[in-house]
């Protein structure tokens, strides 16, 4: 049996669609907008593309630690009772996102048109304050009228066991949506993976593509409530894997977030110095392939996730409560 193919089912039952429009609390609306079942070509597709990510996301490790490590990629389905959680979770937060989405995007209107694009390897401007970083992109050049302002968000949430005390796994959720919303009214694309080790012995390392740049889906919402407490974490796997699909990515800015409760830990040995090794190695060798990482601590090991990151990228996240807008307006600077 192909547990490609077993990963993960798309429900039928796709009746309810997200509206542009919002209530007068800035809640989203729904309404009914495709009363057909997923046809048999969409279903080939979904497939097709959950057969996709499987392939990609074992290249990408290939050479590494984790080469020989069992990998599934499994695309969530969703259902009429996720769409009503999804609903209850937003409608809070759908005012504060669009509150901070209201104030940046007047800043991009403006960035099209007149700003000058940082970081290049060549151009009209030269910027002395770059050379600092030693990654030979010290000049800027004049953005065209056409061209946003670029850039990429990937959002890692760990789904190990221990997510599920002291309601960490909501705020995770609600944290998913913040930056998932924000992303969708800021054009920016967004790629939002949860992760889980050990759940067997053919399957030691799960991810969870709840959203993915490549489709996107209007229905990808409410596959973020598919989010749950589950097993171990082998973090540096899950943060290899995403790195690899932003490094790729055309957009200048890349931007990598992990949600974390804890330090990793997954069988047989993938625990203690050696797998924080392996993380920080993780986040040096893709640093150099451009990308920021952030790590929001939402957990009791916050100590050990400042020492795996650093400082300079660690999100200490005491009230648990204040993450989702935290987030968006972290992503809102990065603009």
């Amino acid at each position: 049996m192909d547990s490609e193919e077993n990963s993960s089912r798309v429900s039928d039952d796709s009746t309810d669609m997200r509206s542009t429009d919002t209530g007068e609390n800035g809640s989203p609306q729904y309404h009914k907008a495709n009363p057909e079942p997923m046809s048999e070509e969409e279903k080939q597709k979904e497939r097709k593309f959950r057969k996709k990510l499987n392939q990609t996301a074992r290249a990408m490790v290939s050479d590494s630690i984790h080469e020989r490590v069992k990998l599934i990629v499994h695309r969530p389905d969703y259902d009429q009772k996720l769409k009503a959680e999804y609903a209850t979770l937003s409608k809070e937060l759908m005012p504060i996102v669009q509150e901070i989405a209201r104030k940046t995007l007047p800043l991009l209107e403006h960035e099209t048109s007149s700003d000058f694009e940082r970081n290049r390897y060549y151009g009209s401007k030269f910027q002395a304050d770059s050379v600092a970083y030693k990654d030979y992109r010290y000049f800027s050049k004049k953005r065209p009228p056409t061209e946003s302002p670029s850039l990429v968000v990937a959002l890692r949430v760990d789904e190990s066991a221990s997510m599920a005390a002291f309601g960490r796994l909501e705020v995770a959720k609600r944290a998913v949506i913040a930056v998932y919303e924000f992303c969708q009214i800021c054009n920016i694309p967004v790629l939002i993976y949860g992760d889980t080790a050990d759940v067997s012995r053919l399957e030691q390392m799960s991810i969870f593509a709840y959203a993915d740049f490549d489709k996107r889906d209007d229905n990808d919402r409410y596959r973020l409530m598919r989010i749950q407490a589950r097993s171990n974490n082998r973090d540096g796997m899950a943060l290899r894997i995403m790195g690899e699909r932003l490094a790729v990515s055309s957009e200048q800015t890349k931007l990598l977030i992990s949600i974390s409760d804890g330090q990793p830990k997954a069988m047989d040995n993938y625990t203690g110095r050696y797998a924080i090794t392996d993380m920080q190695q993780t986040i040096e060798e893709y640093e150099r392939k451009g990308i920021t990482f952030l790590a929001a601590a939402i957990g009791q090991d916050k100590d050990v996730i400042s020492e795996i990151y650093g400082n300079e990228r660690f999100l200490d996240i005491t009230n648990l409560s204040e993450l989702p807008a935290k987030l968006v307006r972290i992503i809102a600077r990065y603009l």
